[in-house]
């Protein structure tokens, strides 16, 4: 096998530091170990982040999930753990993990962390109405 799990994220400059945009990424196959029994939990983590000078590789965020497979955590301190990894590499000026667990004895389990950079505010929120553009002006 020519890749391995590994605890390395890698980044690359952001092409466009001068702007707050987001990243989504979706990991649908996380998965980790109960610390308690020892079997398997599954989640789907959905990030989000606004870089401010760096982003973080895709093949390296892959192969930093995967580290996790064989490792026992509860849901709230792999969740946290992820965050902090993430924003020791990147300093974002935002990130959230948003880490959706499969049911497991009846009960679905989500955990949201955040990191918001000191002193970054986001700028307002722009909501745009599709059919007032649309719409003929009256005079």
């Amino acid at each position: 096998m020519s890749t391995r799990p590994s605890k390395r994220l890698d980044t690359f400059p952001n092409p466009q530091p001068a702007r707050d945009y987001r990243v989504h990424i979706e990991i649908p196959e996380f998965t980790c170990l109960c610390p308690l029994t020892g079997q398997p939990d599954f989640a789907t983590l959905l990030l989000d982040y606004i870089p401010d000078k760096r982003n973080v590789e895709l093949k390296s965020l892959k192969l930093y999930a995967w580290s996790f497979r064989n490792e026992g955590a509860f849901h709230e301190a792999v969740t946290n753990q992820i965050v902090d990894d993430l924003v020791g590499a990147l300093a974002p000026r935002y990130l959230r993990l948003t880490a959706k667990w499969y049911v497991r004895g009846g009960i679905f389990t989500t955990v949201v962390a955040e990191h918001r950079k000191r002193g970054w505010k986001p700028a307002p929120r722009v909501e745009l109405d599709e059919f007032a553009a649309a719409a003929p002006m009256r005079g």
